[in-house]
């Protein structure tokens, strides 16, 4: 009987965090249809040193991704657990950051600018390009934003704290698969010329995105 309310206690807290969680996933899989530069040194790679190399560098970006996310989601609990008032402030933060990558996006929709890929050589085979992959990653500063917003979507001071896990889970399986499909597209130039070509209305739909990403994490209850 006890097990039975606690499964139900559980169900019932996961379906009141759904529609954030929802949100968040939206955010990380529009956000990764914007290339920076982990997604362009990917296409880059892929394009001049073929689809393994590509890989182990999706891989490296991908286990830096993850990193973040579990940074991120022990952060933002403990300050919830002792502060959580600053929730506000940091979902003000987060929906300020959504905003800043929609004027982004924006302005890359209205630039007439060609993506530049960047190929990475290196000694030393999968592992070389995995750690460069990782490092890429671990030492990009946006990463670390993108995280914060995105996991606060899911996140109130009344939540429970795996709720937080709920959100890396899902998006790290996102991120694995995601960055490791840009490694297997982009490793043919055909590919490469079609997304240049709907570069304008990728980053249109991603500045909406974002806009209505920043006005969720705003009306989130806090």
């Amino acid at each position: 009987m006890a097990s039975k309310i606690g499964r139900n206690a559980l169900l019932e807290a996961l379906a009141i965090a759904l529609p954030g969680i929802l949100v968040a996933y939206g955010v990380f899989i529009i956000g990764m249809f914007s290339p920076g530069p982990n997604i362009l040194s990917i296409m880059g790679t892929s394009m001049g040193f073929g689809r393994d190399a590509g890989k182990s560098l999706a891989l490296g970006i991908a286990t830096g991704s993850l990193i973040w996310g579990l940074l991120a989601w022990g952060g933002l609990t403990t300050i919830l657990v002792a502060y959580a008032s600053l929730m506000t402030v940091i979902k003000i933060a987060g929906a300020a950051y959504l905003l800043w990558l929609a004027y982004k996006s924006f302005r890359s929709a209205l630039s007439a600018r060609d993506i530049k890929a960047n190929a990475l050589s290196l000694n030393g085979g999968a592992s070389a390009y995995y750690r460069r992959g990782l490092v890429i990653q671990m030492t990009n500063p946006k990463a670390a934003l993108t995280w914060t917003a995105t996991i606060s979507l899911g996140l109130s001071p009344g939540a429970p704290w795996w709720i937080g896990g709920v959100i890396v889970l899902g998006t790290g399986v996102i991120s694995f698969a995601g960055h490791m499909a840009y490694a297997v597209a982009f490793s043919t130039k055909p590919m490469v010329a079609g997304f240049a070509k709907a570069r304008r209305w990728i980053e249109t739909g991603l500045g909406l995105f974002f806009c209505f990403a920043s006005y969720k994490l705003l009306m989130s209850k806090t």
